[in-house]
């Protein structure tokens, strides 16, 4: 290829990097801690919240009484299983009717459950809601509120996202079989940092191929969905997902009583795909003219449609099944096609091992886009040099590296803290959802502040002590759970894997925070990341250098 086309690619592949670098970062880190979602939802549940199973048939005149009594729960009422037993608590959400479809922030969830007199009680509940606004930030990019603008937005940087990955793999095949496996460590911090860049981008290049193509689908699904709607299901897809048609005075009202146990339609789905472990119960619209009940679950060995598995639907009365579009390893074939950009996105296949692979990779993912802006600060020095020994830094490349710094490192810090902060919030505030989303931006726009105000190179260390800190937070906050029971934090051994993993990760964040370090004070003194003496600080004020 020539030079000058190799060139052209080159430059396509920085700047679309560079416009979509930090908000992929964000993404990709998110992204990569919602992989598992419900270790980190049982993590930061206290105890008193948990509510013991019972045999799944018990819960019958709990279901019965309440979709009979309260209307809200027409929409859908969840029973959530544990095997083969249920959580004797029925849950429910009533949407803010302006609210977009995909955004749960302004729903209020309710609660059912059966007083010791047989009464049905129903509460209020105020959720964190801090798994879910992890995914949100993971879903828009970094926007707190995943709405139809922000998901276009974010259509838009994974459009932008896949052409740097092209013009990528364009501009390293002239040396991809040289380079490929060339780490060449030494005083030569960008060589090094390039290598590393190359690899990380080759070796992981069709899992971002994947979330590429997958997030450009997530972002204009309802689109999609209208054209499957038409072609798969000749406009019947509604039906599947309990939206029912025409007015209620169509058929007699149903009594909840009559429906089938929980266990029955657990075996009704099993018999519908074998090997379908179901893990809740949604019932819609079950006294009306089109009752329906979804039964949530995944099959171990078969692609699921959503993170959180696939459903069969079925009338709750009859037992009769009326969609299996959905459903765990009995999907048909353009189904399975559809589904299979949230499997490969979401990880919702091949078991444990792929959730880690995929935690691993979204890391490594948030790291390309950090050391793809890096690189990029570190060629506009060399650029600026020509010949000079001191250039003055041009203030795009300060900008850039303040924003790099402040955005990047206030991710980790904000989503450490409002993690660790799940284990102190309960019982001590009404609205945790609100605390969770107040800490993360607080500490988040606090670094970026501290970046611009500093400079990236005085910023950077300070920045990583104080994620280091963040994240030592998670594991300290459940010890100390564990050696103060009254401190009213707690710590659960059977997810000591997500305190180890955030330890882990603080080690990480140190060995950064002190290679950092020396950089600052070793490195090379025309760069953005070099902090001048004390002495000379104020002579350089009036400089736009770092």
């Amino acid at each position: 290829m020539r030079a000058d086309h190799i060139r052209n690619y080159k430059s396509v592949h920085t700047w679309t990097g560079i416009v979509s670098g930090m908000a992929l970062f964000i993404a990709f880190y998110a992204g990569a801690l919602t992989v598992f979602k419900e270790p980190l939802r049982h993590w930061s549940t206290p105890p008193a919240a948990v509510v013991q199973s019972v045999p799944m048939d018990e819960v019958q005149p709990l279901i019965a009484k309440t979709l009979a009594t309260t209307p809200a729960t027409g929409r859908g009422a969840v029973l959530k299983l544990e095997g083969d037993r249920a959580i004797p608590r029925l849950e429910w959400q009533v949407r803010d009717a302006g609210a977009d479809d995909h955004d749960e922030s302004a729903s209020r969830h309710y609660s059912a459950m059966l007083a010791a007199d047989g009464s049905v009680q129903v509460s209020e509940q105020r959720p964190s809601r801090l798994v879910e606004f992890i995914d949100v930030l993971h879903r828009v990019v970094g926007l707190p509120v995943d709405s139809d603008s922000n998901r276009w937005i974010m259509g838009v940087i994974a459009g932008l996202y896949f052409v740097a990955l092209v013009s990528g793999l364009v501009v390293l095949l002239p040396t991809l079989v040289k380079d490929f496996f060339a780490l060449r460590v030494g005083r030569n911090l960008k060589r090094m940092w390039l290598d590393a860049h190359n690899v990380v981008g080759i070796v992981s290049l069709p899992f971002h191929i994947v979330m590429a193509l997958s997030s450009v689908v997530f972002a204009y699904h309802d689109q999609i969905y209208g054209l499957q709607d038409k072609v798969v299901h000749q406009g019947q897809w509604a039906q599947a997902f309990g939206r029912p048609q025409g007015k209620p005075a169509e058929a007699p009202a149903r009594d909840p009583a009559d429906m089938l146990m929980p266990s029955r339609l657990v075996q009704l789905a099993r018999e519908a795909a074998p090997g379908f472990e179901p893990s809740g119960l949604q019932y819609t619209q079950v006294t009306g003219p089109r009752p329906m009940v979804r039964v949530w679950g995944k099959n171990p060995e078969a692609i699921s449609p959503r993170a959180m598995g696939g459903f069969a639907a079925f009338d709750p009365y009859s037992g009769k099944l009326l969609s299996a579009d959905y459903l765990s390893g009995a999907q048909s074939t353009p189904n399975l096609f559809i589904s299979s950009f949230f499997a490969l996105h979401m990880a919702s296949f091949g078991g444990t091992a792929v959730l880690w692979l995929y935690f691993l990779l979204g890391l490594a993912g948030a790291w390309l886009f950090y050391s793809g802006n890096l690189l990029w600060v570190e060629t506009r020095r060399k650029a600026q040099r020509k010949g000079s020994d001191m250039p003055t830094q041009r203030r795009d490349t300060v900008v850039m590296a303040a924003a790099t710094v402040g955005v990047c490192i206030g991710c980790v810090a904000g989503i450490s803290l409002t993690l660790a902060a799940a284990k102190w919030l309960p019982g001590r505030v009404d609205d945790m959802a609100a605390w969770h989303v107040g800490i993360y931006y607080a500490v988040f726009f606090a670094c970026i502040a501290w970046a611009f105000a500093r400079g990236a190179g005085r910023a950077a260390v300070s920045l990583l002590w104080l994620a280091v800190a963040c994240t030592l937070a998670i594991p300290v906050s459940s010890l100390l759970g564990w050696l103060l029971p009254g401190s009213g934090s707690w710590m659960d051994g059977a997810l000591l894997g997500v305190d180890l993993t955030a330890l882990a990760g603080a080690l990480a964040l140190a060995w950064m925070a002190r290679a950092t370090a020396r950089r600052v004070r070793n490195g090379s003194k025309d760069s953005v990341w070099s902090a001048p003496p004390a002495r000379a600080e104020a002579g350089h004020r009036a400089s736009p250098q770092a």
